[in-house]
This record gives C-alpha cells, structure tokens and sequence, in this order.
C-alpha cells in the first residue's frame, strides 16, 4: 500500500489492524524477535499510525492483554452479581473464563509468554488490573464458604490463586493438536476445581 494511501485508513480500523498483525506476528515469532517495522508493514499503515496509539512495542504487547483482561472482569462483575447460589455462579464463572480463553487464545498464550518482558508503568498496570478480578473471584469463593457451599478448611486465597496460577501455566503444556481441545480442557479443569471446593 502506498503511503498516501494509508494515511487514509480510518483512525479506529488503524488500531485494529495493528493489534491483530502485532498479535499474529507474537505468536509465529515471539514478541522479542518483532520490530515494529513489520508490524507496521503487516498491519499496513504508517509508523504514525502505529505510535499515535501505542507509545512503544511493550505498551502495544500490554494493551492487548489489558484488553482482554477487562473483558474477562467485566463478564465476571456480572456473573458475580447474579441472584443464584455461589455454587452456580463460580460454575458461570470459571465456564465463562475457559470460553473467552478460547476464543482469544492466540492473543492470551502471546502474552503468557511474553509477560515477564514487561517492566515499570505496564508491568504495575496489569498487576492492578489482575488483583481486581482475583479480588471479584475470591469474594465470590468466599459467599460460597460463608454459605456452606464450599469447603472452608481451606483459605479463599489459596484456592482462588492455586486455581488461577494453574490457568495462567496452560500455555506451559497445553497442545492444540490434541488429545483435547481448549474447550474439552476447559471442562475438565472446571470439573477439577469444583469438584475441589465442593462440601461433601
């Protein structure tokens, strides 16, 4: 594409257009070993374009994450305030967190392995922006202990960081040619945790 002619893609496809070649070129060729020059090329637009929404390479990586991060908390806020038992709402939740990993799972496995690259501002960002949906995840573990629902001789922080530290090593050795799918893992693991915190 020309360079006038870039110029011209719209500011909101702009961004698109980069988060999804930056994504693509993490996952074929690691974080590390992509210049920004061929995410620019991938993506189609001009280096301009590219740093008038991200200030860096780290912030661009970050974001994306970021992104997905809100996404989960905000499908969790709502999962959480729902009027079933605590039971049936960890279930929605921890289902709900397996399908969106799912669906993003590309992007997701990029930032597992690539997020011990990233230091200072973005680094502290993300810190705050996972505790907020650990916090949303242990209340929620915690109702359920309150209730007798679930087994309160173990603490509501180790169960909620055992259960999410697992989920963060998936892309440690989980593989996509098989024998299970994402989603068959999903519902083992839910089955798994459960199963786990369940009385009885």
């Amino acid at each position: 594409m020309a360079e006038q002619d870039r110029t011209r893609v719209p500011r909101g496809e702009a961004r698109d257009r980069i988060v999804a070649a930056a994504t693509d070129l993490f996952a074929r060729q690691g974080y590390e070993a992509t210049t920004t020059r061929q995410i620019v090329e991938a993506a189609q637009v001009t280096k301009g374009a590219l740093y008038h929404w991200f200030s860096s390479k780290e912030e661009l990586l970050t974001s994306i994450y970021r992104e997905l991060l809100a996404e989960q908390t905000t499908r969790l806020e709502t999962i959480a305030a729902g009027e079933s038992p605590a039971d049936v709402r960890l279930h929605r939740a921890v289902t709900d967190l397996f399908a969106h990993m799912d669906d993003h799972a590309e992007a997701l496995t990029v930032w597992a392995r690539s997020m011990h690259l990233v230091a200072g501002e973005h680094a502290a960002a993300v810190r705050a922006e996972r505790r907020r949906y650990q916090h949303l995840f242990q209340d929620l573990v915690e109702e359920g202990q309150k209730t007798g629902v679930f087994r309160a001789d173990v603490g509501a922080s180790v169960i909620t960081n055992t259960f999410l530290s697992s989920v963060v090593q998936i892309h440690r050795w989980f593989r996509a040619e098989g024998p299970l799918t994402r989603r068959e893992l999903g519902t083992q693991m839910v089955s798994l945790f459960l199963d786990g915190v369940r009385v009885g």
